[in-house]
């Protein structure tokens, strides 16, 4: 079978335009007749959301600490079949990940975009910064490209030029480094992407004005780079050797007569998702339909599960709050005992309240916003048996939040990967906790998952 070709985009350091350039290269690439394939490298979830704009393909993440190195390739030929070409989207600093050096024997850290090419065999296209810089932007280039050996820095796009002699003067300087420049990307504040607390801006809760954003992007990575040349390096990458990710292969065989329906919350509120997660349930069998708590009176009809994951409640914690009904009809689910699986933005919607807006009121918990960043991999383990796992399994996730709930632990927490009692909430039927899994590298999660909407749906749970 013939491979995608790839090709990674990194920088020095994060706020040096990766995503600017990764974005306006997918939709660069897909102007101009390209079937193209976005990924992200890392847990992030909102820039996803640009590439899936750009190549209206679904999002895809390339994460080896929540996934493991040896599904990284996998899954990257899953999510690029039929593809024409790949753009991969890197992390921070080239060789920035989760600092886990023990057992890890490769470029970067574990988890980091360099880390992420040597598994992919793919060259890196290294985007700098040269607002603040001229000459020395050569320097910078020389030493990412022979830090380290397993990493091919193939080329490098100038972001932020000045102006004509800017460019001539950091092109000249780069001469002598041996690596050629692809493109020069001027000085493009027409463009840039409204953030705020978490990042970023989620497309889903700007769709017209981030779809032109998007387009202009397409434009100027296409007036800027030498996009022919960008296409020849990404011809180069390595031949991967291990198959496709399949999501059948995971979770196993549909089971039942009678799909069980899980409804999972979509919409501006609930952004953050792995696409794999809904690949994995329809594998197993079950009929996944989104519901938008900003705009749904009701849970779709025959819902025996749901999964809220991760997002901004706290941005429209009032419209949250004045949908009764579906909180009301959220309530009577749980009540009822159909398996709930929450994370982050799940935890604080079933919450009694956040920010004192009337919340699902689930959990006996209050959720508030704080000046707090909390940020970071985690290894977990289950302290009690929940829908997701049972007491004593291990994992890996990560947390993203500027919110707390109180109390912080049900009587039966979640998880526990600090000194004291953990975190979270969990029941026969429920897991809502701060933790962000990846079931592509932990599929048992979904199997239980799915195993707990199934035996709900016939009757049999207990």
């Amino acid at each position: 079978m013939a491979q995608v070709p790839r090709v990674v985009i990194a920088a020095p350091a994060s706020g040096s335009g990766k995503t600017t350039v990764a974005t306006g290269l997918m939709a660069a690439l897909a102007a101009r007749g390209e079937r193209v394939s976005g990924h992200k490298v890392g847990p992030d979830y909102i820039d996803p959301g640009y590439h899936a704009l750009a190549t209206g393909r679904p999002p895809r993440n390339l994460d080896p600490v929540l996934c493991g190195a040896g599904r990284v390739a996998p899954l990257f030929r899953h999510g690029a079949a039929g593809t024409t070409i790949a753009v991969v989207e890197g992390v921070m600093g080239l060789f920035d990940g989760a600092a886990e050096p023990r057992g890890f024997h490769g470029p970067g850290d574990a988890g980091s975009t360099a880390h992420v090419a040597a598994l992919l065999g793919a060259p890196v296209v290294l985007v700098v910064d040269a607002a603040r810089a001229g000459r020395s932007v050569a320097a910078v280039v020389h030493g990412f490209c022979t830090y380290e050996t397993g990493v091919r820095v193939g080329g490098v796009i100038l972001n932020r030029v000045g102006s004509d002699r800017h460019e001539e003067l950091v092109r000249d300087a780069l001469d002598g480094v041996g690596v050629p420049v692809l493109g020069a990307v001027r000085r493009h504040e027409a463009v840039a992407t409204p953030s705020r607390h978490l990042g970023l801006i989620p497309a889903a809760e700007r769709a017209a004005a981030a779809r032109s954003a998007v387009d202009a992007l397409g434009a100027l990575v296409a007036d800027s780079c030498d996009l022919d040349a960008i296409v020849a390096l990404a011809r180069t990458a390595a031949p991967l050797a291990a198959p496709a990710w399949n999501a059948a292969d995971e979770i196993g065989a549909p089971s039942g007569a009678r799909p069980p329906r899980v409804a999972v919350a979509g919409g501006a509120a609930f952004t953050f998702g792995y696409t794999e997660h809904a690949e994995l349930l329809r594998a197993g069998g079950a009929d996944v339909v989104t519901v938008d708590p900003l705009r749904d009176a009701a849970l779709p009809d025959g819902t025996h599960g749901l999964i809220v994951g991760g997002g901004f409640p706290e941005v429209h914690a009032a419209e949250l709050s004045a949908n009764a009904p579906l909180r009301a009809a959220v309530a009577g689910l749980a009540g009822r005992g159909a398996p709930i699986a929450a994370e982050c933005a799940g935890l604080l919607y079933l919450a009694r309240s956040l920010d004192g807006a009337p919340m699902c009121g689930v959990l006996p918990a209050e959720a508030r916003m704080t000046g707090r960043l909390t940020l970071g991999y985690r290894h977990a383990v289950a302290v009690a048996d929940s829908v997701l796992a049972t007491a004593g399994t291990r994992v890996r996730g990560h947390e993203f939040h500027r919110t707390a709930v109180t109390p912080e632990r049900g009587a039966a927490p979640a998880w526990q990967w600090k000194t004291d009692g953990g975190e979270g909430f969990s029941g026969a039927s429920l897991n809502a906790s701060y933790l962000h899994l990846h079931w592509a590298g932990f599929p048992d999660a979904a199997a239980r998952f799915l195993g707990s909407v199934r035996a709900f749906a016939d009757g049999s749970a207990p």
